[in-house]
């Protein structure tokens, strides 16, 4: 009798994600044992500020390719201090190259993080939560799109959060990243501004006021912008009472 000596997929795939899993918990362990935070702070930014305008003056292209790398790390593994790191890129390469890099940078790390959580637990997630969740997902994905440029361009929730939360739902790869590089423009362009200006600040001593993200002329189209993109949402849910409201009428 022959033997099948090929595991079963579900098998197979669990060897794959435990494999994965563990490539990351490394990579993790290492970026903590380096405490590659450190550079991620003002302080990183006062040390290191000669050096990051030489390495743009010396190879610009180099030390283009190797900041989104380093933002790309931060992203995926949602380090803490990537706003430094947004700032940094603002001082070295400007407010709109710096913003672009930053944008770039920042949708790819977001997505990777979002496909590394929907092969590693999406599927388990969706499997074990049952009807609620695919009733939660469906009311979600029907207005994907305007949930997360809401989301992207009013950052009420923790950056990382909205990655993880819209791989777990079954947002869609196209609509995540889409929704992710427009959302996050207005904000992205108003830290490389800061960061452009910063070396006054820092031969100074001083350290730049984030506050000035919450003044009301910063604050207020991004509001504004959010509140657009949720109006397709608003208008959907009035037309659909108004229908239920005319059949009931009629009934």
């Amino acid at each position: 009798m022959q033997t099948n000596e090929n595991p079963p997929k579900s098998s197979f795939l669990s060897a794959k994600r435990l494999i994965l899993l563990a490539i990351i918990a490394a990579i993790f362990a290492v970026l903590w044992v380096a405490d590659v935070t450190q550079y991620l702070s003002y302080q990183g930014l006062v040390d290191n500020e000669a050096a990051l305008k030489q390495a743009v003056a010396g190879a610009p292209l180099i030390a283009a390719w190797a900041y989104m790398a380093v933002y790309i790390l931060a992203v995926a593994f949602s380090l803490p201090g990537a706003i430094w790191l947004s700032l940094a890129g603002g001082l070295m390469f400007g407010t709109w190259q710096g913003g672009l890099l930053i944008v770039t940078a920042a949708t790819i790390g977001a997505s990777v993080l979002f496909l590394a959580a929907r092969y590693l637990v999406g599927e388990v997630l969706r499997a074990r939560a049952g009807p609620a969740l695919q009733k939660f997902e469906q009311n979600f994905n029907r207005d994907a799109v305007s949930y997360l440029l809401a989301m992207r361009l009013l950052p009420v929730f923790p950056f990382f959060i909205v990655n993880l939360g819209a791989s777990l739902v079954g947002v869609r790869f196209g609509i995540f990243v889409a929704t992710t590089f427009i959302g996050i423009i207005p904000g992205t362009f108003v830290f490389a501004s800061i960061g452009n200006g910063i070396s006054v600040l820092l031969q100074e001593g001083a350290q730049p006021n984030l506050s000035v993200v919450t003044r009301p002329e910063i604050i207020l189209p991004l509001a504004g912008l959010a509140i657009l993109s949720l109006l397709p949402v608003v208008w959907r849910r009035f037309s659909a009472d108004r229908q239920n409201t005319n059949v009931d009428g009629q009934s």
